[in-house]
């Protein structure tokens, strides 16, 4: 790989996060890398600016945080063909980050980041590529793309509780679900939220979709799993106030009024993750 431009992303809550951050900075720029340090959380995208101040994508994103920070991160870098290599530094879940001890473990006596920057430049090292998921609804411009997952709940719980949806795969309306929601995931996702709502875990390698309702009304809704090709769209049904919210990844996307169709389906990029370790499965 080469090394010639790093960018290094921060969980914005973690002040660990941060001092690892600055750490590999110094690390890289004494061997005269270029590198970009800035934080990421709900109210902070550094992406836009650093692409704007860096004129080019860089070689390799650092991430340093939870799943939360690595989702955005896939979000943002992944139409970009840019790979994150990431570790569980300040975050509260890390299935999806690398061990932060990786940090500190050198093969001898060495400074250990200067042992993982020469792992990487002659790699030595996994780079698994992450179906990742987009959603786009009809008559806009606007695609919202996910890592995890997309998923529609009621747009006002105070006032509505539940929401009704249809959902179309392939040309063939499937099913209607009321209940709390509907989630879209990938395989990464299946150990997310759809996991919490009772869906199957798939092995990460496995490029297949997951369509799993939240607490379903219905003795017959049940997970379904589709092929990684399959179009799939859903449209709220009920009245005009029966709004429904979609969200990316955990993070709110739009609101959807009967009438309107989300079509949701595989994105055109995957994430490119550097794996140091290999998963025993």
């Amino acid at each position: 790989m080469r090394l010639e431009s790093v960018w290094l992303i921060h969980r914005a809550a973690s002040q660990a996060a941060l001092r690892q951050a600055r750490r590999c900075a110094e690390s890289l720029r004494g061997q005269g890398v270029a590198v970009a340090v800035a934080m990421s959380g709900a109210s902070a995208n550094p992406f836009p600016g650093l692409l704007a101040d860096e004129g080019h994508p860089p070689d390799l994103a650092v991430v340093l945080g939870g799943d939360g920070t690595v989702l955005g991160a896939a979000r943002h870098l992944a139409p970009l063909d840019v790979p994150i290599l990431s570790f569980n530094v300040g975050g509260h879940f890390g299935f999806l980050a690398q061990e932060r001890k990786l940090l500190s473990q050198a093969a001898g006596d060495g400074d250990p980041l200067d042992d993982l920057w020469q792992r990487l430049r002659h790699d030595r090292f996994a780079l698994e590529r992450r179906m990742m998921l987009e959603a786009r609804i009809d008559g806009t411009e606007t695609v919202h793309t996910a890592l995890n997952d997309v998923y529609f709940r009621p747009g006002i719980e105070a006032e509505a509780p539940t929401c009704v949806l249809e959902l179309e795969i392939d040309g063939e309306v499937v099913d209607q679900y009321r209940g709390d929601g509907l989630i879209i995931a990938t395989a990464t996702g299946s150990t997310g939220y759809s996991m919490a709502a009772g869906g199957p875990i798939l092995h990460p390698g496995v490029e297949a979709i997951v369509v799993n309702p939240i607490c379903a009304m219905s003795l017959s809704s049940r997970p379904l799993v589709v092929p990684p090709r399959a179009q799939l769209a859903v449209w709220p049904l009920g009245e005009a106030n029966r709004k429904v919210r979609l969200w990316k990844d955990g993070a709110h996307a739009c609101v959807l009024e009967p009438g309107d169709r989300c079509r949701v389906g595989r994105a055109p990029h995957a994430a490119l993750m550097v794996l140091l370790e290999q998963s025993p499965s």
